[in-house]
């Protein structure tokens, strides 16, 4: 599990447009990262998630913050579910897990007293240089950009 001080896991997957993205596209860049996972596209919890994220888009920007999703889901899938909800930000492609697995985020659930295995919704936030500053366990699905932001207002 990534803890707070670590370094932004290498990777390079392909997002939305089928454009490679490397984690290195990230740093240095003087911005800070918000990375966050999610189970699937067109579903009610990731819908609103990513609503969420667009709605508050420009207030995460004029944060400082770059917006990246990522699932398991298809670059086709992706770009369908950009489309749809006229997302502004980059959705990463992860079908081969290798990024979800980096970031430690693949793991059994039980819903609804089933147990499975998949990707936990979770938000890393990583500085300008890459490294970790928090990371948000419990994500508030219709609320996610807000707590991204009351903790930035928090931290400062």
């Amino acid at each position: 599990m990534l803890k707070p001080g670590d370094k932004m896991p290498q990777f390079e997957v392909v997002d939305q447009d089928g454009k490679p993205v490397k984690s290195e596209d990230f740093i240095g860049k003087g911005r800070k990262t918000i990375i966050y996972f999610y189970p699937k596209d067109n579903t009610p919890g990731c819908t609103a998630e990513a609503c969420s994220l667009r709605d508050n888009y420009a207030a995460l920007t004029a944060a400082g913050y770059n917006v990246v999703g990522v699932s398991k889901d298809s670059v086709a899938s992706h770009k369908r579910f950009e489309e749809k909800y006229g997302l502004p930000f980059t959705l990463l492609s992860d079908t081969e897990l290798s990024v979800i697995k980096a970031y430690d985020v693949w793991k059994e659930k039980k819903m609804c007293g089933k147990t499975s295995v998949g990707t936990l919704r979770r938000t890393f936030i990583f500085d300008e240089d890459g490294i970790l500053e928090r990371v948000i366990e419990k994500v508030d699905t219709k609320n996610a950009a807000g707590q991204v932001l009351e903790q930035d207002v928090q931290g400062q």
